[in-house]
């Protein structure tokens, strides 16, 4: 029986790694061996800013990639959150009853479905307003670059 609780802290704590799409679907998940790829992209633009500064064209483009996994990860733990026992039930617990205690929301879930909400959004938010001062920042010194 896959519990709603398990599923959204693994969901917003090893979202990125794809924890709850194996939990959920088990080891011949695509998506869950996918997850992973923007988000170690992510990290190696990360790495690029450390190696190269603030100037390195490939870590804004690179960066926004972590940032929109974990907010998107986020987003999926809120969901399993706030999914009615029913429908948990109906949809990853199939031979259980509609009101299976696996289904059921709890303190522990509204925790998680509470940090998603907080570390979600502060992730999206940073990586939009990241990708846009970087993009316009680029924009600007081009202008300036044809204009001498």
């Amino acid at each position: 029986m896959k519990d709603k609780t398990i599923a959204a802290w693994l969901a917003f704590l090893g979202g990125p790694l794809g924890l709850h799409r194996f939990y959920l679907h088990g080891l011949r998940d695509l998506m869950g061996w996918l997850l992973p790829i923007p988000t170690a992209l992510g990290l190696y633009g990360i790495e690029r800013v450390q190696q190269f500064g603030l100037d390195d064209q490939w870590s804004w483009v690179l960066i926004p990639f972590v940032g929109f996994t974990i907010a998107g990860c986020a987003l999926t733990a809120i969901v399993f959150g706030l999914m009615t026992p029913e429908k948990w039930n109906a949809r990853f617990n199939a031979a259980a009853a509609e009101d299976a205690a696996p289904g059921h929301t709890n303190w522990f879930t509204i925790g998680a479905i509470v940090l998603s909400l907080l570390i979600g959004t502060s992730v999206l938010m940073a990586s939009i307003a990241f990708s846009f001062q970087h993009y316009f920042e680029y924009q600007i010194e081009e202008a300036h670059k044809i204009s001498q």
